[in-house]
């Protein structure tokens, strides 16, 4: 798995590429809190583009950064999820409460 962040508006954008599972769910949730907390951001895109497996870990990881950006007042929005992926997000339910956009500008624009 590769991460790369970028912050603009008060908005935490993640970019992940390879496998979001079970090995690296952990690295991951503690990646985001730490660049959450140390650029004082309130809401999340992540761009799911480069992922091309996720597994209920990486779920876990995407939910549990939900609720706690969500307790907070802040929002998190996916972006670019391959087909493979993005059917994995629907059968569990994160994209009923998440927002799903196209490209970033468009999530950012949107927050």
């Amino acid at each position: 798995m590769k991460i790369e962040s970028a912050v603009d508006r008060k908005t935490l954008i993640i970019r992940v590429a390879g496998e979001l599972d079970m090995l690296v769910a952990d690295e991951f949730r503690r990646k985001i809190d730490t660049l959450m907390e140390r650029n004082c951001t309130k809401n999340l895109v992540l761009n799911l583009k480069g992922v091309n497996f996720i597994d209920s870990s990486g779920l876990g990881a995407i939910l549990g950064r939900y609720k706690n950006i969500t307790m907070g007042g802040g929002k998190v929005v996916l972006v670019g999820a391959p087909p493979q992926v993005r059917r994995i997000l629907e059968l569990s339910g994160i994209l009923r409460i998440t927002s799903e956009f196209e490209t970033e500008n468009d999530a950012l624009e949107a927050m």
